[in-house]
């Protein structure tokens, strides 16, 4: 039989200190410890930023320009297959350039439900209205 091992409740698991360079409270530190770097200072020393910056610019052109056999810009650079060709600058008029189709939304499960719901009460309210004229005579012929 093995003995259960007391915890002591009086002394905390870890400690908190401030960071050696910014300040800021690091929790879950050792009691050995002598001083600590917070994870904000670790990622600035190794080169990740804080801020993360947009990876994408804008450039003018449509998607999928770099695909087409002959593009012409707006300021006259001609590119085939995607490569300029500054020979020919100038020479051709820019490219009409159609709008992306609009996708169709998908509807969501709860959504089909309604629609089947009001298909099949159109439906009843169809039948009951010809059993109505069926009982008062009302025929169609």
């Amino acid at each position: 039989m093995k003995k259960k091992r007391k915890i002591n409740n009086l002394t905390p698991p870890s400690k908190a200190m401030e960071c050696s360079k910014c300040g800021r409270v690091v929790e879950n530190v050792g009691y050995d410890a002598k001083s600590v770097v917070c994870s904000y200072c670790v990622f600035s020393a190794v080169g990740f930023p804080e801020e993360t910056k947009p990876a994408y610019k804008p450039t003018g052109r449509p998607a999928g320009w770099h695909w087409m056999k002959e593009f012409v810009d707006k300021d006259g650079n001609v590119y085939h297959s995607g490569k300029e060709q500054p020979k020919l600058k100038g020479t051709l008029k820019p490219t009409k350039v159609k709008p992306p189709k609009k996708k169709v939304k998908r509807r969501t499960q709860n959504q089909i439900l309604i629609d089947r719901h009001k298909k099949k009460k159109a439906a009843l309210k169809k039948a009951v209205k010809k059993q109505q004229d069926f009982i008062n005579h009302n025929v169609k012929k």
